[in-house]
């Protein structure tokens, strides 16, 4: 219980607090459309099955940036993810209720797991090593995405533009991950600062222009 344990403790709540927050909003777009007693089942069965993934990322974090391109192609899958959230029509997800809830249950998992690759290291950077710390973070992340993707799913079906700003979340998010990649950061970022807003901001821009302009093309 020294003063590095509570530094560490107290910046894996502000992390867990800041990071989180684009997870509950991706599961809120992929549960949003779920008759009520679906879209809890998707948000906990999604969430619990990507916290167990969590978890074995947690355990591997040290490596995980030693894979090349890891977090670039992570952020090129969730770019996919946000422009298919944007495209899905609610009325047919509510019809196939069997398909649609397998189908958000799968959403959920693998966009959270790309999501979690910045909290998953920051979370496991924070605790230097203390598995203790390391375990209070993956905790306390499950009722912050919980609670907060329920909360964005029902808004979303109340305020559909809201789709919008989420989508742009995710592909803001996204930019965030191609642009922290260590291999992308080294070769273009470090020579072109302005790149680690910049491309965040683009690929939030076109996520939402391409998931609009193929949602009017698909009605």
């Amino acid at each position: 219980m020294d003063t590095q344990f509570w530094i560490g403790f107290i910046n894996i709540i502000i992390l867990d607090l800041v990071l989180s927050g684009d997870n509950a909003v991706v599961i809120g777009m992929a549960a949003r459309a779920l008759p009520e007693k679906q879209r809890k089942k998707a948000i906990i069965f999604g969430t619990s099955a990507a916290i167990v993934l969590r978890v074995a990322l947690t355990g591997i974090a040290a490596y995980l940036l030693n894979i090349p391109l890891l977090m670039s192609i992570g952020g090129l899958i969730l770019l996919w993810i946000a422009v298919k959230l944007v495209t899905e029509e609610d009325d047919e997800t509510e019809v196939h209720v069997g398909r649609g809830l397998k189908e958000a249950i799968k959403t959920i998992i693998v966009a959270d797991v790309v999501m979690s690759l910045d909290n998953v290291l920051a979370v496991a950077g924070a605790a230097h090593g203390d598995f203790w710390l390391v375990l209070f973070g993956l905790m306390l992340s499950i009722p912050i995405i919980m609670w907060g993707s329920r909360i964005i799913a029902v808004m979303m079906n109340k305020l559909p533009w809201l789709v919008y700003v989420g989508s742009a979340i995710l592909g803001y998010t996204a930019g965030q991950l191609i642009v922290e990649d260590p291999i992308i950061h080294q070769l273009f970022v470090e020579s072109v600062s302005a790149l680690s807003w910049a491309v965040p901001l683009a690929l939030a821009l076109l996520v939402v222009i391409a998931g609009g302009a193929l949602k009017r093309t698909a009605k």
